[in-house]
């Protein structure tokens, strides 16, 4: 049988893997073995946090409205009920938007939300 040389298919895969870590600090960008773990953690890391980064955003958005509502008098959660009430599908992120760049727009739904809801808007939170 004869002999199977795979020099340069290591050589080849080693380098592969040192390319992608060429940005990383200490032994992690010289040394193949560091470099794979390291490669591979940062994959894994970047896997997670693609998905982690939409529940940021959508947080971030919530956070937004709600303190645009609130200097109007009207907590978020009774906001969003309003808006759905009403029939405005709106999502999150246009309503950040809104609020942030737009707030004569914003202050138009504001005032929707307060006539959608009328009476329960005044009874506390707590008394219902």
């Amino acid at each position: 049988m004869t002999r199977v040389k795979r020099g340069n298919v290591l050589k080849n895969r080693h380098k592969k893997i040192l390319k992608f870590a060429s940005g990383f600090r200490g032994s992690k960008h010289t040394l193949f073995i560091a470099a794979n773990q390291a490669v591979m953690q940062a994959w894994q890391n970047a896997y997670r946090d693609r998905r982690k980064r939409k529940r940021d955003f959508r947080s971030l958005w919530i956070i937004r409205i709600n303190a645009a509502c609130r200097a109007h008098g009207i907590p978020y959660s009774r906001f969003i009920n309003a808006m759905s009430k009403a029939n405005v599908t709106l999502n999150r992120k246009a309503l950040s938007e809104l609020a942030i760049k737009d707030p004569e727009a914003f202050n138009g739904l504001i005032e929707l939300a307060k006539k959608t809801l009328g009476s329960e808007l005044v009874a506390p939170a707590g008394k219902r």
